[in-house]
């Protein structure tokens, strides 16, 4: 059996972090500098190479992105369900802030609220609610 965490490489860490924090509800957990590993280079001493947080109750890792560019992309998004449509909207309008709404936060055909965003991070994002009971 696995366990998943989502692991995301950053241009800022740390800012990121604090926003999804802020868009989310939670907290930052621990932070990590090149800084503190031996024999680091001056040029990455204040760089982040771990950072554990959790939003929305979710746990997730970053790191600044070091040693290549961070490549904006569309192959993965961070799917989120809310128990209530209050939540759902909290979370979507924080996050879209600066952002791009790719689909509104509305009813879909499924009964359930559903809406995709990418963040000001070029992460993109799918917001729903808890379906109809069956």
């Amino acid at each position: 059996m696995a366990k998943h965490t989502t692991y995301i490489l950053s241009e800022d860490a740390k800012a990121q972090a604090a926003f999804y924090v802020h868009a989310l509800g939670g907290e930052i957990h621990s932070v990590m500098t090149h800084g503190q590993l031996p024999g680091a280079k001056e040029e990455l001493k204040d760089k982040v190479v771990n950072l554990s947080f959790v939003a929305a109750g979710v746990n997730f890792l970053m790191s600044d992105s070091v040693f290549e560019p961070v490549i904006r992309g569309n192959a993965i998004n961070l799917s989120l369900e809310f128990e209530s449509e209050a939540e759902a909207r909290e979370a979507f309008d924080k996050l879209k802030e600066s952002g791009t709404v790719i689909s509104p936060l509305e009813p879909a055909f499924w009964g359930a609220l559903f809406g995709q965003l990418e963040d000001k991070y070029g992460v993109r994002w799918m917001m729903t609610t808890a379906g109809p009971a069956n």
